[in-house]
C-alpha cells in the first residue's frame, strides 16, 4: 500500500480525491487534510495567507500518523502566488515540517507537463485576471511556452465549486488554442476528475487538471507510476507500475 498525503485549502472539490482514489486501481491510498483557508478570495494578500508555512504546518502530523509517504499542496493559486523562487521555498519548508517529500499543485502542472511532452500550453482559469496571469509567469519561468490564457473572473473558492460538466466543458472549449501541446485547468476548486477523458476525447490533445496532476505528483515523489486511462494521457505514461 503507497500512502499518499495531502493538505487541501477549505471545502470545494475535495470529493475528487477518493473518485481519483477509485479510478486509480490500485494498492494507493489517499490521505487529505482540510487546511483552515482563513479569507475564501482569489486575491494576492488572501492566497498568500493562505499558502502561509503556519498554516500548512498545522495538517502535517495527522498526515504523518496517516502513514503517508508524501505530502502535497493541494492548492496552486496558494502556491504560484509566491513566484517561482518562493513556491521552492513553501515545498522546502513543508519538506522539512513533514519530514516527507513535499509539493505543491503548481510544481505538479511543471512536473506533468514534461512528462506528456508538453512545450505549449493553454490556461483555462477560473481566476481573476490578475491571479491567472501569475500562474502563466510561473509556467513561463519553468520553460514552459503559454500561448494562451482564458481568466473566468471568479473571486472565491467556494462558487468554483459549484461549476458542474457543462461549466467545465464551456470553460476548456474557450481557453483551448490549437498549437497548444496540452490545456490546463489549474484549480483545486473546480471538479474534474470525472471528466478528464471525454474532454482530451473532444479537443483532441491531453488535458491536466488541478486535482488529477497533484495526485500524480505524489505519486512520482514516492517512485509511484499507475496505468489509470480514466485519470487521461498523464496516467497512460510509461512506466506503468500496477498492483
Amino acid at each position: 500500500m503507497t500512502a499518499l498525503g495531502f493538505l487541501y485549502p477549505g471545502h470545494s472539490a475535495e470529493d475528487d480525491y477518493p473518485r481519483i482514489e477509485q479510478l486509480l486501481g490500485s494498492d494507493v491510498r489517499l490521505d487529505l487534510v482540510h487546511t483552515d483557508i482563513g479569507e475564501d478570495a482569489h486575491r494576492v494578500d488572501a492566497l498568500l495567507e493562505m499558502g502561509s508555512a503556519g498554516r500548512l504546518a498545522a495538517g502535517v502530523e495527522e498526515l504523518r500518523m496517516a502513514g503517508a509517504e508524501s505530502v502535497v499542496w493541494a492548492c496552486t493559486s496558494g502556491s504560484f502566488v509566491y513566484g517561482w523562487e518562493g513556491a521552492h521555498d513553501q515545498v522546502r519548508a513543508l519538506a522539512l515540517t513533514a519530514g516527507m517529500p513535499a509539493s505543491s499543485t503548481s510544481f505538479a502542472f511543471v512536473h506533468a507537463a514534461r512528462e506528456i511532452g508538453a512545450k505549449r500550453v493553454a490556461v483555462g482559469a477560473t481566476y481573476p485576471d490578475d491571479v491567472a496571469g501569475l500562474f502563466a509567469e510561473f509556467l513561463r519561468a519553468a520553460g514552459i511556452e503559454v500561448v494562451g490564457v482564458r481568466p473566468s473572473g471568479i473571486i472565491t473558492a467556494a462558487e468554483v465549486g459549484t461549476w458542474g460538466e457543462a461549466e467545465v466543458f464551456a470553460l476548456a472549449r474557450e481557453a483551448d488554442d490549437g498549437s497548444a501541446d496540452a490545456l490546463l485547468l489549474p484549480d483545486t476548486a473546480l471538479h474534474t476528475a470525472a471528466h478528464i477523458p471525454a474532454l482530451e476525447k473532444e479537443l483532441g490533445k491531453p488535458v491536466l487538471t488541478a486535482n488529477q496532476v497533484t495526485v500524480w505528483e505524489a505519486l512520482r515523489l514516492t517512485d509511484r507510476r499507475v496505468n489509470a486511462p480514466a485519470l487521461g494521457a498523464l496516467f497512460t505514461r510509461e512506466p506503468i507500475v500496477q498492483a
